[in-house]
């Protein structure tokens, strides 16, 4: 369905596809926009399958070389919606100047900010203590790590049926976002001031993935004079803020917000 207020990329999070993204697509469609869920590169294979041979390797930068590559094939500038490690790639793209308004859910930090609680900083060190050298290949999905972290409003059987759709997700990525002080590439940089487009992050109280105060961090990187930039906190919210139940109350923020925004 093609919509009068312009394009929409909206981008998933680590280890899903573009189907995560299919509540805001539609709730964003009825709104007017023409939406778009593209998998990120190497995503789009079989769930719990075996990955793509280039996966493991697979640098947040090659995501957002290919998504870049998609969005310059539109007719006109996209707000990009990101949700996680998508939320991350959506401010390596708005850096590049390639979106019109940039909205972040629970978005992953880039370079430079550090984490914000003792959870975010344990889960990286867990990561090395557990899989070792997992920065040179695939990463596959564990359900108990995702449902008590991440899917953990959802009812159970809703739960178990999601993490069947997850896929494996590139150990090098994981480590530009979780590892990003030892990256020497600084492959998760963006430069605040070249992110010149008004910019949305929306945040979860219960939220221990990327918490509150992580992402309030990522708001204030981006404040703009005209205030256009703005951080939403939702209480009780936890990380799937795609489906999670109340996620129609942000969808529906953020497009009352991007209304205000845009010309």
């Amino acid at each position: 369905m093609s919509g009068d207020k312009g394009h929409m990329v909206l981008i998933h999070g680590a280890f899903t596809g573009g189907w995560a993204m299919a509540c805001w697509a539609e709730a964003m469609t009825a709104a007017g926009w023409t939406c778009h869920t593209p998998n990120l590169l190497h995503h789009d294979t079989p769930a719990h399958g075996r990955p793509h041979p280039d996966l493991g390797r697979t640098s947040l930068v090659d995501y957002a070389d290919d998504l870049a590559r998609l969005i310059r094939t539109l007719p006109d500038k996209p707000v990009i919606v990101g949700h996680s490690m998508g939320g991350l790639i959506a401010q390596m793209l708005a850096g590049r100047g390639l979106a019109r308004a940039a909205v972040l859910l629970a978005p992953s930090p880039p370079w430079g900010v550090i984490p914000s609680t003792d959870f975010e900083i344990l889960s990286a060190v867990g990561m090395v203590a557990t899989l070792g050298v997992f920065w040179d290949g695939p990463i596959h999905p564990v359900y108990r790590v995702a449902a008590d972290h991440t899917l953990n409003r959802l009812p159970r059987e809703e739960r178990r049926q999601i993490f069947s759709r997850f896929v494996p997700e590139s150990g090098r990525a994981v480590f530009e976002i979780m590892h990003s002080t030892w990256d020497m590439r600084r492959a998760s940089r963006v430069e605040p001031w070249t992110v010149k487009c008004p910019v949305l992050a929306l945040a979860g109280s219960a939220d221990k993935v990327n918490s509150a105060r992580t992402v309030k961090r990522i708001a204030d990187r981006y404040r703009d004079t005209e205030g256009k930039t703005a951080f939403r906190l939702y209480d009780g919210f936890s990380h799937w803020m795609v489906s999670e139940p109340g996620w129609e109350e942000m969808a529906a923020d953020a497009s009352a917000w991007l209304d205000r925004v845009l010309p």
